[in-house]
């Protein structure tokens, strides 16, 4: 039975503004992770903060947006790679090869934000800097999208160093010559796929014929930046900061998952791929929060991930290198060359 007593004007007020209640609730809840944030990063170093539960525990819980970035530097521990003056130096060397591409690449990446690629604006100095530091990178349009979306939220050098640390730690081997990281992780998720959803799979790699690797290295390679919102692809990255690779394997199912019924219905491999780097955002959670909780209930064992790419990577080189050695009577060499300015 309703109550027949009147409503208070303010109720009705509320009701009929939003919720001004669920606002509060909402700003006030916000402040709280800005407080429990602001007392556990000087409480956990940088180099135990990817091993610390209750560092996890805070990153599902999410990230206040105004801390995003110390967060990011404090798991990648770049503060510790960060050397005194070397980042002015190497905006000082001559340009690298791929700058001019670098230039149109910021322009039509970010066409909104003019303060990221002005006249040596700061994608075009960081990306300089990191391509002069590390030669044997090949540049790719997935750098300016990754750079892009760092300096949005940090300082250009801050920004700078967080992109090093993440390019050392995760994706150097995207941007090299070999591709034999793009062959792991493009056999490894299919086999996800294959044992998550065993009709799509069979859809996509033998009725469509798709390649493995169109779909990992756009993904993986620019860290899903264009594939997901905004709000989506920053609680993406605090995740993948602190569990690694195999999370990007968790996003990707989960990519599939929401566009399951246009992959069925794809007559082409273009339109299936479309689908998967582009997805309608009609097809995803329209939270973050809810698309976070997609990946993590993704039919994976994180650990396998792991296991499965060092041992697949090994074999993929041992194969690579006899066909190099076959075709150049030399062994092909996995350097990581840097190049650091001379104090």
């Amino acid at each position: 039975m309703h109550s027949s007593a009147p409503r208070s004007p303010l109720a009705a007020n509320e009701q009929a503004s939003g919720a001004p209640t669920d606002i509060q609730a909402a700003a006030d809840a916000h402040r709280q992770r800005e407080v429990r944030w602001m007392a556990l990063l000087p409480a956990v170093s940088p180099s135990q903060a990817r091993k610390n539960k209750k560092v996890k525990r805070l990153l599902q819980d999410g990230v206040p947006s105004s801390l995003r970035y110390l967060v990011w530097c404090h798991l990648t521990d770049s503060k510790a790679r960060a050397l005194p003056g070397v980042y002015t130096k190497l905006g000082k060397r001559p340009h690298v090869p791929a700058f001019s591409e670098i230039e149109k690449d910021a322009i039509r990446c970010f066409p909104d934000q003019p303060q990221l690629h002005n006249t040596n604006g700061p994608i075009v100095s960081l990306l300089q800097a990191y391509l002069s530091m590390v030669p044997d990178i090949q540049y790719s349009s997935a750098l300016t999208s990754i750079a892009g979306h760092l300096l949005l939220l940090a300082p250009e050098e801050d920004a700078f160093w967080i992109f090093a640390s993440v390019m050392d730690a995760h994706l150097r081997s995207y941007f090299s010559t070999s591709t034999i990281q793009i062959e792991v992780d493009a056999a490894l998720l299919s086999k996800a796929v294959e044992f998550n959803d065993p009709a799509l799979h069979k859809k996509l790699y033998v009725s469509l014929q798709m390649a493995p690797a169109s779909i990992t290295r756009p993904w993986f390679s620019s860290l899903f930046v264009g594939t997901l919102p905004v709000d989506h692809l920053h609680r993406i990255w605090d995740i993948f900061l602190y569990e690694g690779m195999p999370f990007l394997f968790r996003v990707g199912l989960a990519v599939i998952h929401c566009v399951r019924h246009l992959l069925l219905q794809a007559t082409s491999d273009e339109s299936a791929l479309e689908n998967l780097t582009h997805p309608p955002v009609a097809c995803l959670p329209s939270s973050a929060d809810d698309f976070l909780s997609l990946c993590f209930n993704m039919k994976l064992k994180d650990d396998d991930v792991r296991k499965q790419r060092v041992k697949m990577e090994a074999q993929v080189k041992r194969q690579t290198q006899a066909r190099t050695h076959a075709i150049n009577g030399i062994a092909s060499r996995q350097t990581k060359s840097i190049s650091l300015p001379r104090s």
